[in-house]
């Protein structure tokens, strides 16, 4: 069943979480720039604002045109059916599986002497990439 329609309570709710969301990177973001070593309140800033148009370009496609939507978008919005829902909840299960033995080679590399700046951006990197391939695999099969 599909859930395309939201409530206005929904609506509301959702409203106030992106402006909590908001609110926050942008404070986490003036903080880092403010205390934290180099340019990574600058980068904190440029990740978010793409996220935050990522996020927002989902939303309104999948609130304008839900039958042109993908899975992925349908599913990160809850307005899918069972099988959108299911798909995702099966690929996060993956990301979360493979999220322990990665961050564990991830400690073993940075106790080796590697930058431990370089490591957390590939443990992240390799983090979304078992994701999307996690949720194309489980989409094409069921």
């Amino acid at each position: 069943m599909s859930t395309d329609q939201h409530t206005a309570k929904q609506k509301a709710l959702l409203l106030g979480v992106a402006l909590t969301l908001l609110a926050v990177m942008a404070a986490t973001g003036l903080l880092l720039r403010e205390y934290a070593p180099g340019n990574m309140g600058n980068g904190f800033l440029a990740g978010a604002a793409v996220t935050l148009l990522a996020a927002g370009v989902t939303v309104w496609r999948t609130a304008r045109r839900p039958a042109r939507a993908t899975t992925f978008e349908r599913a990160w919005t809850q307005t899918g059916d069972e099988r959108d829902d299911a798909v995702l909840t099966r690929a996060l299960a993956v990301v979360g599986l493979l999220s322990v033995p990665l961050t564990g080679a991830a400690t073993i590399t940075i106790a080796l002497g590697a930058s431990v700046e370089m490591v957390l951006a590939l443990l992240l990197a390799a983090e979304i990439l078992a994701g999307a391939v996690a949720f194309a695999v489980i989409n094409r099969r069921s």
